[in-house]
């Protein structure tokens, strides 16, 4: 800034004749106090600062340069016990702002912009958006977001975990929507791709390695630390989460993955090209498609494969779900192949199962046939059967069921009337009815019909449509009305009275004969 002639003889005016002190000069004539104090030294006029007082931190400060000048990282917390040690009564918080200005400070690093050429290289990376809730279960969603590093055209598919099946499919969901495939991918060192590292020595994840060779594409995980070396990638994520993920309403991942596609295919595909804002991202892609390699013949198996030994009941425990197997094959090992929306367990290349895949957590999917298989071959699985149904739908019906054996209820009858309840009620009502009943310690099957009848009425909601029963069973249900018990009174009185007459009858019969 460029101090006039008139704006200097006001700074010492104000300062030896007004007595204002740099900061107050400053702050009313809107200076730096650096200026205000650049002219009253080269005028000569500046008044030597007072000396400060001696500070409880001022005979530890050598010890806290050497102990910081051979451990750069250490924590102020163990610096503070150190010198706490050796005779500092400061507090903590104070001494961490004193320790602040006396570690050493790296330089600043100065990048390179980094050019690519067409179809050259893509970079990838996962992004963490929060959770999503499926039913009882709590599960990440994850975005995979690849970009062509020339044309900065993005690709983005949302999944529930990043495990390394849904690394790959999203690999090839992107070689597919890109028509291609670009010759080197960078990454983080993420398990996925990298087991391990030390330095310049990596040892590849060899199912990465071998997809990469189908796709014939160089894997090349960056540096460690230096995400800037993928920085198109971290700024398409940003990009992502402020232009399209922000304020999001979806239903589900279908919905979410579908709604990404035309965002990527639109806006995101229109929007300007970073290198010249001439082009659009679009233009750019135009320019790059024909250099992409072509996609092989056949596509790559990115199904999620396990080997699960099988316990003593029916089922595989796959993804914190179990899925139903024929009961033939328990205490053997079998594999699961599992993608997006299906799971199938096989015995070698036999296909024992296959299943529409849950996101829940501790289902039982189930196909009937197995199950109705082993009850035909075990009797007593029937009412087992009614019991693990009930419990698994209605978390109180354990506690239930266990009072219901202490009061010498049937179990096998109420588990059969209770499964019916729950096909008409529905689980959530039941479960509201079950514990009314065990707040007032009835625990019978009559009481959670009550409790859902109360509650039915409650709502206004109307009755339930009672299925028509069969011509044998409205004859085993119907009503007999008792006799009075005063007939059988009249009966045995009128049946003497018969029995005097006969009598008297037969005895005059006799006298006449006589």
């Amino acid at each position: 800034m460029v101090v006039t002639s008139e704006l200097r003889a006001q700074i010492l005016r104000l300062y030896l004749a007004e007595h204002w002190r740099v900061g107050t000069i400053a702050r009313q004539l809107r200076l730096h106090r650096d200026t205000v104090r650049r002219v009253l030294a080269i005028s000569s006029v500046l008044r030597a600062l007072p000396s400060a007082p001696p500070r409880l931190i001022d005979p530890f400060v050598p010890f806290i340069k050497e102990t910081l000048a051979k451990f750069p990282t250490l924590a102020a917390s163990r610096l503070y016990a150190m010198v706490q040690e050796r005779g500092y009564g400061g507090g903590s918080s104070h001494f961490r702002h004193l320790v602040a200005p006396l570690r050493a400070r790296p330089a600043a690093e100065a990048y390179l912009r980094l050019r690519t050429l067409p179809a050259e290289q893509a970079q990838v990376d996962w992004a963490h958006m929060g959770h999503v809730v499926v039913g009882r279960a709590k599960r990440p969603l994850m975005a995979f977001v690849m970009v062509l590093s020339y044309s900065r055209r993005i690709f983005l598919h949302f999944s529930l975990n990043a495990q390394m099946d849904n690394f790959l499919r999203g690999h090839v969901l992107a070689f597919e929507a890109w028509g291609g495939v670009p010759r080197v991918i960078l990454s983080d060192n993420l398990k996925s791709a990298v087991l391990e590292r030390l330095g310049n020595a990596i040892r590849f994840n060899p199912d990465y390695l071998a997809f990469a060779a189908h796709y014939r594409f160089e894997p090349r995980p960056v540096a460690v630390a230096r995400g800037n070396e993928k920085g198109r990638v971290e700024r398409s994520i940003r990009y992502i989460r402020d232009n399209f993920f922000a304020a999001r309403v979806y239903t589900d991942v279908a919905d979410l993955n579908a709604q990404a596609k035309a965002w990527t295919d639109g806006p995101a595909f229109s929007r300007p090209w970073p290198e010249g804002e001439q082009l659009t991202v679009r233009q750019a892609f135009e320019t790059e498609s024909p250099s992409l390699m072509a996609l092989p013949m056949d596509a790559y198996p990115v199904d999620a494969r396990v080997e699960v030994k099988v316990a003593k009941t029916p089922y595989v425990r796959f993804d914190l779900n179990d899925y139903s197997i024929p009961h033939t094959h328990v205490r053997r090992t079998v594999t699961v192949l599992a993608n997006a929306e299906r799971v199938r367990v096989l015995d070698g290349v036999t296909v024992l199962a296959e299943h529409v895949r849950s996101y829940d957590k501790g289902e039982q999917v189930e196909i009937t046939a197995h199950v109705d298989e082993l009850i035909e071959r075990k009797r007593g699985a029937r009412q087992h059967r009614g019991v693990s149904q009930l419990t698994q739908a209605i978390p109180a019906m354990a506690d239930f069921l266990a009072r219901a054996a202490t009061k010498g209820h049937h179990l096998a009858s109420m588990t059969r009337v209770l499964g019916q309840m729950l096909d008409h009620y529905g689980a959530q009502a039941m479960q509201e009815a079950v514990l009314e009943a065990l707040r007032r310690d009835v625990p019978h099957h009559n009481a959670v019909r009550l409790a859902l009848e109360r509650a039915r009425q409650e709502r206004r909601d109307s009755p339930l449509v009672v299925p028509q029963l069969s011509e044998r069973a409205k004859r085993m249900d119907v009503t007999v009305k008792p006799h009075r018990l005063d007939a059988y009174d009249e009966l045995q009185a009128h049946a003497q009275q018969t029995d005097q007459s006969s009598d008297g009858h037969s005895t005059e019969t006799d006298e006449d004969t006589q």
